[in-house]
C-alpha cells in the first residue's frame, strides 16, 4: 500500500514538472517582435488589399501571407461589444447605414460586410466574400489565439466610454496578457494620447504606439517625443509626411517607428533604410517578389 502511495506521489510530481516545463518552454520561446533590427509587416485591417477589410477572411489571408501582425480597428456597439471596423459608420464597408454605436451586435451581424469589396475590387473578388459578417474582437481572439500577433487601435474612444477597460479584459480572458508583454505579442495604438495613457494605467507592460498627424509646417519637438516615451514605445506617422529630421529625433528619443499606410515595395524599402522598424500596409506581401498573387485560401 505504501509503495502504491509513493508511486502515485512520484507520478503526480512528474506530471506537474512536465506541465511546468511545457509552460516554461512556451514562455521562453515567444518571439521578440519589438527589436531595433527587426522590420515588421503590419497587415492593415488584415490583407485588405486582397480581401474585405476587418473580416476573418482578411485576417486569415494576412497570416497565410506571413504578416507579423494583424491590425484591428475597434468600434463599440450600442450594447457594449467591441467589433472590428475602421469607420464610425457602417456605410462604406457594409450594406447598412448609420453609426456603429447605434447598432446592437445582433443588428450589426445581419449586415453584409463582404459584397462591397467584390464590386470595388473585381480583380480580387470572390463569391466567398458575399455575406461575410463584421467580427467581434472576441471572435478574432478566439479564432487566432496565441498563434497571431495583434496590433489593435482604439478608434474614437471618447465616443465609447469603457472601451479600454473592455479591451484589456478580453485580452486577459484569452491569455494574451501572460508572458513577457514587452516582446509585443499585443501592441495597442491610438491617435488619442488620453486613450493610451488610460491603457497604460490599466496595464503598464503592454507596448503602446502613439499615432501622429504630422503637419507640413510644424516640426515635432524633442520635448513632445520625450512625453510620448513616458507611456509609449513608439510612434506611427503618415509615411508621406515624414522627414529625415523627424526620423532622427524619433530614433534619438529611443522610440520605435511604424509609419502608415505603405502599399508599395520601393517606399517600404526606403523607409527601412531610413530607420523605420516596420510598415503598416494593405498588402501583407509587400516585400515579396510575388506581390499581387493571393495566398491560396
Amino acid at each position: 500500500m505504501k509503495k502504491v502511495f509513493v508511486t502515485s506521489i512520484v507520478l503526480a510530481f512528474l506530471i506537474g514538472a512536465s506541465f511546468f516545463t511545457v509552460k516554461l518552454i512556451e514562455a521562453t520561446s515567444q518571439e521578440d517582435m519589438l527589436k531595433e533590427d527587426k522590420f515588421l509587416i503590419i497587415a492593415h485591417r488584415g490583407a485588405s488589399g486582397y480581401a474585405p477589410e476587418h473580416t476573418l477572411e482578411s485576417y486569415k489571408l494576412a497570416k497565410k501571407m506571413g504578416a507579423d501582425y494583424i491590425e484591428i480597428d475597434l468600434q463599440m456597439t450600442k450594447d457594449g461589444e467591441l467589433v472590428a471596423m475602421h469607420d464610425e459608420k457602417v456605410n462604406r464597408t457594409t450594406n447598412g447605414k448609420g453609426y456603429v454605436k447605434d447598432y446592437t451586435l445582433k443588428e450589426l451581424k445581419q449586415l453584409d460586410a463582404g459584397s462591397w469589396f467584390n464590386k470595388k475590387f473585381p480583380n480580387h473578388s470572390s463569391p466567398h466574400y458575399k455575406g461575410l459578417q463584421v467580427p467581434t474582437l472576441k471572435e478574432i481572439l478566439k479564432t487566432f489565439g496565441s498563434k497571431a500577433n495583434y496590433y489593435i487601435e482604439t478608434k474614437h474612444p471618447k465616443d465609447h466610454p469603457g472601451m479600454e477597460k473592455e479591451l484589456i479584459t478580453l485580452l486577459d480572458q484569452h491569455g494574451l496578457l501572460d508572458g513577457d508583454l514587452a516582446k509585443g505579442a499585443v501592441v495597442i495604438q491610438s491617435f488619442s494620447s488620453e486613450s493610451l495613457t488610460n491603457i497604460h494605467k490599466l496595464n503598464k507592460d503592454i507596448p503602446l504606439i502613439q499615432l501622429q498627424h504630422l503637419k507640413k509646417n510644424k516640426k515635432v519637438t524633442k520635448k513632445e517625443l520625450a512625453e510620448i516615451k513616458t507611456y509609449a514605445v513608439g510612434v506611427g506617422p503618415k509615411f508621406s509626411r515624414m522627414s529625415k529630421d523627424y526620423v532622427k529625433k524619433v530614433k534619438e528619443a529611443g522610440l520605435f517607428l511604424h509609419p502608415y499606410t505603405v502599399n508599395e515595395k520601393e517606399p517600404a524599402q526606403s523607409l527601412q533604410e531610413m530607420g523605420a522598424n516596420g510598415v503598416i500596409t494593405n498588402f501583407a506581401d509587400i516585400l515579396s517578389e510575388e506581390k499581387g498573387k493571393r495566398a491560396s485560401r
